[in-house]
């Protein structure tokens, strides 16, 4: 049986690949899973095949969703001490309004994407994993245009992240050594024959075969803690989702341990049931304090925990006890959402960090930086024991309505992503807005600084006086996040609502 999808992503050929999957039998996970790959492969900088990942399906069988954790781990079983804190290079750039990270083969983490996206397509996919893989692979061969959010990045750090590695810079620069434009052909030598051998063998190939060793040799020629070990012991977890009620919708979103899903639970409740109608001075208002007590909470306790399982639930226990009163005292990343006429719903978040810059040679594969973003590493660089999984800024969800309503959402923007999917998802489930007009609506995040609190906000939204400094930022600027989002209505049709902050692409079809 065929069935139709509506597809979000941050490019065309991920929303078409979407499409394309339903019509050779696919379902909404297919369609996800497609665009994700392709994803990966088409924005140089802001996500790759060898990054993290979380997978959040809800079976049209009516069974409870579940999130499949592909994060990335520590790395370095076997390595002597000395091994550690090396392999590093510090690199601050002007993104984001200032950022210092690491880079280097010393700041890659061993990757979980590829094999969480393997078994979430095993367990709940339709189509044979080649077709699956077939878009992304289509997009290698035939290069694919630079689109503007991974431009516009790489234009901060095209030198200082991928400038030092040969292979890196030969992708994405011209003969005459300029960054490549908006529009222009990338070609990225070797990544069409990872990805056949992906496609035939699996996620496998990655984690035990031939891109396994050539991965573990060029780590440890250049002091990276990724090793052939590392590699093969990696296993994703599939975990019951996180459930919260919003409205009439229950949400399904990523569970502890990692930390997205946690913050966004609890902001969702929280903001008690505001906005009803649209947002007033008020809502604003209280809008800010619960961000301000949540992600300040997150920092001191959430991101330096040795037991993030337990100290998210305990997150959650308080607000349910005392609410507010509790808790007194961008990375680089991708999300496909995807539903289909069957109910299924499925989303995608991948993220590869800021990038290491490092392609390991032959592969045409960027590898992560995860070590190096200082707000996943609060406990200190290498501070890990090998295989423990990083903190996650990433929550895709999944939704339900008693009346046959289905929703897939979820956004990129490290520690932005949870407060843009708390205002999308306010305004559409509390509020009454459209899906579009809730992606639309201008958006505000409190940021913890050293010298404490500042709003920043875009400038078309004018926040009631507020007792903590502003810092106003373009309108629809890619800093706030770029969610995506699919809808199943009542009466059958489907819509995918994108962002405009991330020149965002949709689809439905197959027609």
């Amino acid at each position: 049986m065929t069935v139709r999808v509506a597809v979000a992503a941050s490019n065309t050929l991920a929303a078409a690949a979407g499409v394309r999957l339903a019509a050779l039998g696919g379902n909404g996970v297919d369609a996800a899973i497609a665009g994700a790959l392709v994803s990966m492969v088409c924005e140089p900088g802001v996500c790759s095949l060898a990054g993290g990942a979380f997978v959040t399906v809800a079976p049209d069988d009516g069974s409870a969703p579940v999130t499949v954790d592909g994060n990335v781990e520590m790395p370095g079983r076997g390595l002597p001490p000395e091994r550690f804190g090396r392999g590093l290079l510090e690199v601050s750039t002007e993104y984001g309004g200032g950022l210092t990270m690491t880079v280097g083969h010393g700041s890659v983490a061993t990757p979980g994407a590829l094999a969480a996206l393997d078994l979430a397509h095993s367990r709940y996919g339709r189509a044979p994993w080649p077709d699956v893989v077939g878009p992304a692979i289509g997009a290698a061969r035939n290069g694919f245009p630079l689109g503007t959010a991974s431009a516009y990045y790489l234009e901060f750090v095209h030198e200082h992240v991928f400038g030092w590695h040969p292979d890196s810079y030969a992708a994405l620069h011209d003969a005459d050594g300029r960054l490549l434009a908006p529009g222009e052909t990338v070609h990225v030598a070797h990544l069409a024959e990872s990805l056949d051998l992906i496609a035939d063998e699996g996620a496998g190939a990655f984690y035990t075969g031939r891109l396994a060793s050539q991965i573990a040799a060029d780590m440890a020629a250049y002091y990276g803690l990724v090793t052939a070990a590392d590699l093969a012991a990696y296993q994703p977890t599939v975990r019951p989702s996180l459930a919260v009620e919003v409205g009439d919708w229950r949400l399904a979103t990523n569970p502890p341990p990692a930390i997205g899903g946690t913050t966004l639970a609890a902001m969702l409740t929280l903001l008690e049931g505001l906005p009803r109608g649209p947002w007033t001075a008020q809502d604003t208002a209280h809008l800010v304090a619960v961000q301000d007590a949540v992600l300040r909470y997150r920092l001191d306790h959430l991101d330096v925990a040795a037991d993030r399982v337990a100290t998210g639930q305990q997150l959650l226990d308080r607000i349910a006890t005392d609410g507010i009163r509790a808790l007194a005292g961008s990375s680089s990343t991708i999300h496909v959402s995807a539903v289909d006429s069957a109910g299924v719903a499925c989303a995608v978040t991948a993220s590869a960090g800021y990038g290491s810059g490092v392609m390991t040679p032959g592969t045409g594969i960027w590898l992560n930086n995860c070590l190096g973003e200082p707000e996943l590493n609060r406990r200190g660089m290498h501070a890990l024991p090998p295989g423990d999984r990083l903190p996650s800024n990433m929550a895709p969800t999944v939704g339900r309505r008693s009346d046959g309503a289905v929703l897939a959402i979820g956004s990129p923007g490290a520690d932005r992503i949870s407060t843009a999917l708390l205002q999308v998802l306010a305004s559409f489930a509390n509020g009454g807005a459209s899906l579009e007009d809730a992606i639309a609506r201008p958006r505000l995040h409190v940021r913890h600084l050293a010298d404490g609190s500042v709003v920043e906000h875009e400038a078309d939204l004018e926040p009631a006086p507020l007792a903590l400094p502003t810092r106003v930022h373009p309108a629809r600027s890619m800093y706030f996040g770029g969610v995506g989002a699919a809808l199943l209505r009542p009466d059958g049709t489907l819509l995918a609502a994108g962002d405009p902050r991330r020149a965002a692409a949709v689809a439905v079809g197959p027609d």
